[in-house]
């Protein structure tokens, strides 16, 4: 029989390993198509990552126009808001009236999805050569970020409205880590939340890192019409 240190032992390495377990899931999420495979057929995986304010549901809904093949994960942000919805990290405006990003809260949420990714590529036997994502406006700049930052980790990136936040890129860059990344970018001409002149800036910083990526405009706003969504899928079907 085992006496009581030895138990109080037991328990505490249970304990321990509950933790890292909860902290490694870290966000709630939706997650569709996933069937138990063996090693030698991994899936490839599209993880979602939403806007400011919303929540895991709204990119969710592209699930059902995307391949059956592919593992679906759409994950809530960690900061809920006063009006609803949650964010990636906070926004602020300044007495010039100027948009203020948190920085340290999306270095942060950095992190954790990079952890997030680790948890979900050995829990569900995700191809890790083929791991994307997918970002809406404050999720594409995370998306950006989570590209650059950990290029081994992803594959492909469809970056929707959104812009590069240089102050959480890399300080230190390797342009031959790039080489496999490959962006889809698309921005609406009358995107009054996000101007498409930040937008603009895109193609200039990914060529200047030797990224592949294609880059469109839409007439629409803060959104994504009907073009934009075809041309996405078709872009899908070619590269991922």
């Amino acid at each position: 029989m085992l006496d009581g240190v030895k138990i109080r032992k037991i328990i505490t390495c249970l304990l321990k390993k509950n933790i890292i377990l909860q902290k490694k899931q870290m966000f709630k999420y939706l997650i569709k198509n996933y069937v138990v495979n063996s090693e030698k057929h991994k899936q490839k995986a599209l993880l979602m990552l939403h806007g400011y304010g919303s929540n895991e549901a709204d990119l969710f809904s592209f699930a059902g126009y995307l391949p059956e093949d592919w593992v679906i994960i759409s994950a809530r942000a960690p900061y809920s808001l006063s009006f609803g919805g949650y964010a990636w990290y906070d926004l602020f405006i300044d007495a010039q009236g100027n948009k203020i990003s948190d920085n340290l809260q999306a270095q942060d949420s950095l992190k954790k999805l990079s952890q997030f990714i680790d948890y979900l590529k050995e829990k569900y036997q995700i191809d890790a050569a083929n791991f994307n994502l997918m970002g809406f406006s404050q999720g594409a700049i995370l998306s950006y970020a989570l590209a650059l930052n950990y290029p081994d980790k992803i594959k492909n990136v469809i970056a929707l409205s959104g812009y590069i936040n240089e102050d959480v890129m890399p300080l230190q860059e390797k342009i031959e880590n790039y080489r496999h990344l490959n962006f889809f970018v698309s921005h609406g001409i009358y995107d009054e939340v996000i101007s498409v002149k930040e937008a603009r800036k895109i193609p200039p910083y990914l060529q200047a890192r030797k990224i592949q990526h294609i880059y469109n405009e839409y007439n629409m706003g803060h959104e994504v019409n009907d073009e934009c969504m075809e041309d996405m899928l078709s872009w899908t079907k070619q590269n991922f």
